[in-house]
């Protein structure tokens, strides 16, 4: 297994199409995707053109929106799942969304592609200076929370999600010292 970090690109449409495929009508944490999307080549190109304007420092984005940049997470040059690395956090990122999100597509998890690709993104983090970052995963989310816990995740605390009062659900926020 070699674990790397590729900038969204259509010569890895194939294999993109593919890993979104497996990921059904659910949202892919990093990926920068809208539930229900394609896995086609328009998606893959809108999606290519999105990373490009959400990289660029002097791109005026969505309200709301913060500078991001979005990886793909390759192993031997296929796409295995995604991460992204949020320049700052807005007051909804700081409460539920964090500095990075990630997913792993369904059958290759649980073979530490999240842990190498999180390294990965918090080398590049401390790089540009950032001295931490947050990240949050489901309270349920025992696989994501280890992965946090192992890049030297603290837990902050363990909050009610939006709209939890109907679902139920709980959301764990952490940091990690760079």
């Amino acid at each position: 297994m070699t674990i790397s970090l590729a900038s969204p690109s259509l010569s890895l449409f194939d294999s993109w199409s593919e890993t979104v495929g497996e990921f059904g009508d659910v949202h892919i944490d990093g990926a920068g995707l809208e539930r229900g999307r394609a896995a086609d080549r328009a998606a893959c190109d809108a999606s290519v053109e999105r990373a490009e304007l959400y990289a660029d420092p002097a791109a005026t984005l969505p309200e709301g929106h913060v500078a991001c940049d979005y990886f793909w997470i390759l192993d031997d040059g296929e796409v295995v799942g995604f991460i992204a690395f949020r320049r700052e956090l807005n007051a909804w990122l700081r409460q539920h969304g964090g500095h990075i999100g990630y997913s792993v597509r369904p059958s290759r998890r649980r073979q530490g592609i999240a842990r190498a690709a999180l390294g990965l993104v918090l080398d590049r983090a401390r790089a540009a200076g950032y001295d931490r970052v947050m990240l949050s995963c489901d309270d349920t989310n025992v696989g994501s929370y280890r992965t946090i816990e192992s890049a030297g995740g603290e837990l902050e605390d363990v909050i009610d999600e939006p709209g939890a009062e109907a679902s139920g659900n709980r959301l764990r926020r952490y940091w990690i010292a760079l």
